[in-house]
């Protein structure tokens, strides 16, 4: 296992400003994390997110955290107080999760790194607006009414930024990243699944690549 570097990197200051598209990675290898993460990162997106959805995901951020500096790395899949716990020691810079509990949120509020709690409805907007939380993942993006139900939200709700995630693809994103409520998209379609088995990184750079030139 890789050990930390000795200085940790600062958290990054709004995930959502830390690139327009944000890769979504589920590491089954923790072998894969620094050559898949270097990728992502020539290919022009630093922020990446690792999923707590495998095993090797904690070994995956620490690897990316102590050998890819140019990369901000951050957890995603964040659904326990434990888990903010386990993904800051790690080395995550950011925290995602697909919804929220008034425990995860004091959990992520204490971390010291900068987090986004997921929503899918109007009420869960207003209710982590009153707990002072104005930054959000709006997860899953196209299953809960895609970039026509957060254009409608920017009216009544314009303090509310949105990183949407699940079901973005090439298509889709630049309706979405054009909404002045809308940061940044998450999504994995950079990462077919093929290339990520063949350890096809040069594949995995050019999409990213692909995907950085979005905006």
């Amino acid at each position: 296992m890789p050990s930390m570097p000795s200085t940790p990197s600062a958290p990054a200051a709004s995930v959502l400003d830390l690139a327009p598209v944000v890769p979504v990675v589920v590491v089954d290898d923790a072998a894969d994390a620094v050559p898949l993460a270097r990728a992502l990162v020539a290919g022009g997106l630093p922020a990446i997110e690792v999923t707590l959805r495998t095993p090797a995901a904690l070994d995956a951020i620490r690897a990316i955290a102590a050998e890819v500096p140019d990369a901000v790395v951050g957890a995603g899949t964040v659904i326990s107080p434990a888990n903010v716990a386990d993904s800051v020691s790690a080395g995550a810079r950011f925290l995602v999760s697909p919804g929220w509990t008034d425990a995860l949120l004091v959990a992520m509020k204490g971390s010291g790194v900068p987090f986004l709690p997921g929503v899918s409805t109007t009420s869960e907007v207003v209710a982590l607006l009153e707990r002072g939380v104005s930054e959000m993942k709006f997860f899953p993006a196209e299953a809960a009414g895609g970039a026509a139900y957060l254009k409608s939200l920017a009216g009544p709700l314009p303090q509310a930024r949105f990183c949407p995630t699940g079901g973005i693809s090439p298509a889709n994103a630049p309706s979405y990243l054009a909404l002045k409520n809308v940061g940044c998209v998450g999504g994995s379609w950079m990462l077919p699944a093929d290339a990520v088995a063949a350890k096809d990184w040069a594949r995995v750079e050019s999409l990213a690549r692909e995907a950085s030139g979005l905006v």
